[in-house]
């Protein structure tokens, strides 16, 4: 099963990815400014592999879903912009699970990564959370709708009690 969501995941995001990187790119096809703040709200949700769902259950004490709601907030700056447009990111994911069940599991990402001119991006860096620690490995691609661009990403975060993949979207607006 975690295999045919890892699967998935990765279908949607590419699929995104070649939509995305025509006409309706999270990047300018010009040299873009050097740094620009991109945070914005975030909801999704999180499949928890049985491990972490036991996780959750003992240090709640409340027997949860495997599947959980998030809400939460993105911080991101972009830098380091090339002639290309590719540029670099750094994200600060803040995110509250498991509201809909009645708990709240808070977890927060640092990620580091890049970002095409076409608007897919792929970043990495350290997650904690009561389900566990680990390497988060993100991707995913920016729609623009006008002014607003729109983000699709998915993740996955690999742990000792079991992996977590999270499908997240939001939105932001350009600000310098």
């Amino acid at each position: 099963m975690v295999n045919a969501i890892v699967r998935s995941l990765i279908v949607v995001v590419v699929g995104l990815g070649v939509v995305g990187s025509s006409k309706a790119s999270a990047q300018d096809t010009q040299r873009p400014p050097d740094t620009m703040s991109l945070s914005g709200p975030r909801v999704g949700i999180t499949y928890l592999s049985p491990g972490v769902v036991d996780q959750i259950n003992e240090d709640f004490n409340k027997d949860i879903n495997p599947v959980i709601s998030q809400f939460g907030w993105q911080f991101e700056k972009r830098f380091l912009s090339s002639d290309t447009g590719a540029t670099a990111v750094t994200e600060w994911v803040v995110l509250l699970g498991g509201v809909d069940q009645g708990v709240v599991i808070p977890s927060l990402t640092w990620l580091v990564g890049l970002r095409t001119v076409g608007g897919v991006e792929f970043a990495a860096g350290p997650n904690v959370s009561p389900a566990g620690t680990g390497v988060a490995i993100a991707a995913g691609v920016t729609m623009r709708v006008g002014n607003l661009n729109v983000p699709f990403n998915a993740a996955v975060v690999p742990s000792a009690n079991g992996p977590r993949f999270s499908f997240l979207v939001g939105f932001n607006s350009k600000r310098r």
